[in-house]
């Protein structure tokens, strides 16, 4: 028998509290497997299996105070293999004897990221004791920052050791496939019987991923009457929405009688991802920290427009990328930078640090939440350079697949809430920079100009920046160099 010991916390740490197990008394366990983390003041430790076996005790309960050296549990050795084999084969009997006689192949979390340590697990869509394919996706691992996707090793049987919301580390093994050519000719078989009672796309269903499962769920489409685009049968996002559309002329007939409420709960608690805790976490101390403060102008976006509107397929043609306002807003923000650079500069303890540098974030929405990611050296980009980097990072973001270098090191950030039909608002800090600009709906409305009421597309423009740094005159100077920028386009090209 092999106990399981509180670990070192760390200097100064004298004792920890037990925040959860993740096994129970009589769960087979592996060694190095996470058994229990523990919390401190400071930081959070996993606390591992000392060996293959059963765990066979608990000796503190969750919430209980530990110091180093307590004996939290116990495992009796070389238990593991007997006590995990009945899993797969009460789930799946029939798939259990054909599975028998191949090897396990363990399924790992894969490498998250640069400085990415750990993550956590999502939603299993396959259960222990299902057979999965080869390369088919099983679960997704949520990080601080990305989404990444866990396949299949093999074909095989499926036997899950991590649950969902577990918290997992690059090369941790949550769970295995029994690989074995004959579980995976079976498993066709059983498959095909429900498949002829009507749905013959059924099996695609097998192969949804999350966002696509989210899409399905929301708007209460059958997976079995969708058609698949994607690689291997798969369903895309894009299959998914364009279902809704179809479908949608039917839902009035059948809601004619109103379903009752008591269909579905009330209220639903669902725990907040990996990145949501993230943005929260950073907005608040953003607000804790800096002094922030906001002042506001409007733009005639009447020129710009007209520009835009002038040249559109003539740059397309050229450089293969559409014409659009947040080049233009781009090259206003990195010469208003040039001009007032306590905007372009972040506070360090008693010290000021001015960026001789111009990396300009974008925030994008996505469906996870926000993220922004940073447009390095704008300042020697052209509007076709602009364009195409924020298209490219738009499209990572949207697909999880930004990296940690591609969001850190912004030295000012744009937010475009008039994609979404903002008239105004007044944007958080992206710390620890001191500045943010807020872009927002163009909206035609009547305008004194020249001692005449015309109508003008105007724009409202919102300036958050960290008044311990920036003065009220530098931010407001700032703002209007941007509006004129804006009006009279022709400025920024003669450096005017």
């Amino acid at each position: 028998m092999a106990d399981i010991l509180t670990p070192a916390l760390g200097e100064s740490v004298a004792e920890a509290s037990i925040a959860k197990w993740t096994k129970k008394v009589g769960d087979a366990v592996k060694k190095d497997e996470v058994l229990v983390e523990l919390e401190t003041d400071k930081v959070s430790l996993e606390v591992v299996a000392p060996a293959d076996g059963v765990l066979s005790a608990i000796n503190a309960g969750e919430g209980d105070t530990v110091v180093p050296g307590t004996v939290l549990g116990a495992v009796t050795e070389g238990g593991a293999a007997a006590a995990s084999a009945p899993a797969p084969a009460a789930a799946a009997p029939a798939a259990a004897p054909a599975a028998s006689g191949g090897a396990a192949v363990d399924i790992a979390v894969p490498t998250m990221g640069e400085s990415v340590a750990e993550g956590s697990i999502g939603t299993w869509l396959k259960k222990s004791g299902d057979t999965v394919a080869k390369d088919e996706l099983l679960v997704e691992i949520e990080t601080d920052k990305v989404a990444v996707e866990v396949s299949a090793p093999a074909a095989g049987v499926l036997t899950i050791t991590a649950a969902d919301g577990a918290t997992v580390t690059p090369g941790q093994v949550i769970g295995s496939v029994a690989a074995s050519g004959a579980a995976a000719a079976a498993a066709p078989a059983p498959a095909a019987a429900p498949a002829n009672t009507g749905s013959a796309q059924a099996p695609a269903s097998a192969h949804l991923s999350p966002a696509v499962q989210r899409v399905v769920s929301e708007n209460n489409l059958n997976p079995a009457s969708l058609s698949a685009s994607g690689p291997k049968g798969n369903i895309t996002k894009a299959d998914a929405i364009a279902a809704i559309g179809a479908a949608a002329p039917a839902t009035p007939a059948a809601a004619a009688p109103a379903a009752p409420r008591a269909d579905q709960p009330r209220e639903e608690r669902v725990k907040m991802t990996r990145l949501r805790q993230t943005i929260a976490r950073r907005l608040k101390e953003s607000q804790n920290t800096a002094a922030q403060l906001t002042t506001f102008n409007e733009v005639d976006m009447t020129n710009v427009m007209a520009l835009r509107a002038q040249y559109k397929e003539v740059f397309e043609k050229r450089h293969g990328v559409k014409l659009g306002f947040m080049s233009f807003f781009t090259k206003a923000v990195v010469q208003a930078l040039h001009e007032i650079p306590a905007v372009n500069a972040e506070i360090d303890g008693t010290d000021i640090i001015y960026k001789n540098h111009y990396d300009i974030g974008i925030a994008v929405g996505t469906d996870k939440g926000l993220v922004v990611p940073v447009l390095r050296d704008a300042d020697v980009l052209s509007l076709a350079g602009i364009e195409k980097g924020i298209g490219a990072l738009g499209k990572a973001a949207r697909d999880g697949a930004l990296t940690m270098d591609q969001m850190q090191g912004g030295t000012f950030t744009i937010t475009n809430g008039g994609t979404y039909g903002s008239l105004m608002s007044t944007p958080i800090l992206n710390a620890p920079q001191s500045g943010i600009l807020g872009m927002h709906n163009i909206v035609q409305r009547p305008m004194a100009i020249n001692g005449e009421v015309k109508i003008r597309p105007m724009m409202y423009l919102a300036l958050s920046y960290d008044h311990r740094i920036v003065d009220g005159k530098e931010a407001v100077t700032f703002l209007v160099r941007i509006k004129e920028l804006l009006e009279d386009p022709a400025r920024a090209l003669l450096d005017l």
